[in-house]
C-alpha cells in the first residue's frame, strides 16, 4: 500500500456510476422498433458499431451523438418507408438516457470519500462537455474531487497532457477505470500506473486486451478493493 499521497485519476462512466446499461436498453428498443426480417440483434449491432466508429471521430460520444447514430443506422437498415416520425422515435430512445436516474456503482460513495482524505482525486472522462458535467453534478461526488477534466478522446496524448497540466508525478499517479481501451492501456503507455476495475457491461467498443503482467498495473474485482491498496 502506498504511504505517500497519490494522484488518483478516476474514469466516470461505468467506473463511478452506471452508464452503458442505459445505452444497451436503448439499443434493444431500437432493434424491436426496426424489426428487421433477417438480421439478428448482433448483426444490427455490428452495423451500428461501424457508424459509431466513423462518427466518434467527428462528433465524439454521449447520448445526443448516439441518437444521431441510431437515426443513421435506421436509415441504412429499415425495410419500409422512412418517415420523419420514425427517425424522431429512434432518436428519442437515446434522448431518454439523459432522464435515467443516476445510479452509483456499489461501494463508490464510501470508497471515494475515504480516498479523498488521503490522496488527490481527479475525474477524467470523455464525451459531451455539458452531458458529462451534468452527470458529475447529479452524482454528488464532485465534492470529493480536486479536479474534473472532460476530453473528446482518452488516448496516450490526453493522459500526458493531463499529467503535465496538473503537475502529477507519474511515479505516484494511477488511472482507475473499467475500460482497457480508454482507461488502462493509454495510461500505461503514458507512463502512469493503472488500476483495472472490470464492469460486466462495459461497452463493446471499449474492449481490448489488458496486459497479463505489468509492473504498473493492478487488477481488482470491485471499487471498494481500492481501500486495500491506497
Amino acid at each position: 500500500m502506498p504511504t505517500a499521497r497519490q494522484f488518483l485519476i478516476f474514469d466516470a462512466d461505468d467506473t463511478l456510476w452506471e452508464n452503458n446499461i442505459y445505452f444497451e436498453e436503448a439499443f434493444e428498443r431500437f432493434c424491436d422498433y426496426l424489426a428487421h426480417s433477417s438480421m439478428s440483434q448482433s448483426e444490427v449491432r455490428a452495423v451500428l458499431d461501424e457508424i459509431e466508429i466513423a462518427n466518434a471521430k467527428i462528433h465524439g460520444y454521449g447520448s445526443l451523438n448516439f441518437a444521431r447514430n441510431l437515426a443513421e443506422c435506421y436509415r441504412h437498415l429499415a425495410e419500409r418507408h422512412i418517415a420523419e416520425t420514425d427517425l424522431k422515435t429512434v432518436m428519442e430512445f437515446a434522448h431518454e438516457i439523459l432522464k435515467k436516474p443516476m445510479e452509483l456503482i456499489d461501494g463508490v460513495e464510501e470508497t471515494v470519500a475515504q480516498l479523498a482524505e488521503r490522496h488527490s482525486l481527479t475525474i477524467f472522462t470523455k464525451g459531451d462537455q455539458e452531458e458529462q458535467r451534468l452527470k458529475i453534478d447529479r452524482s454528488g461526488l464532485g465534492r470529493h474531487f480536486d479536479h474534473a477534466a472532460i476530453v473528446k478522446e482518452k488516448n496516450q496524448a490526453a493522459y500526458m497532457d493531463l499529467a503535465k497540466e496538473r503537475g502529477f508525478d507519474s511515479a505516484q499517479t494511477w488511472m482507475i477505470g473499467n475500460s482497457p481501451k480508454s482507461d488502462i492501456n493509454p495510461a500505461l503507455a503514458a507512463g502512469l500506473s493503472a488500476v483495472y476495475v472490470p464492469h460486466p457491461r462495459t461497452w463493446s467498443m471499449e474492449h481490448a486486451e489488458v496486459p497479463e503482467n505489468h509492473p504498473r498495473l493492478l487488477k481488482v474485482e470491485r471499487i471498494r478493493d481500492l481501500l486495500e491498496h491506497f
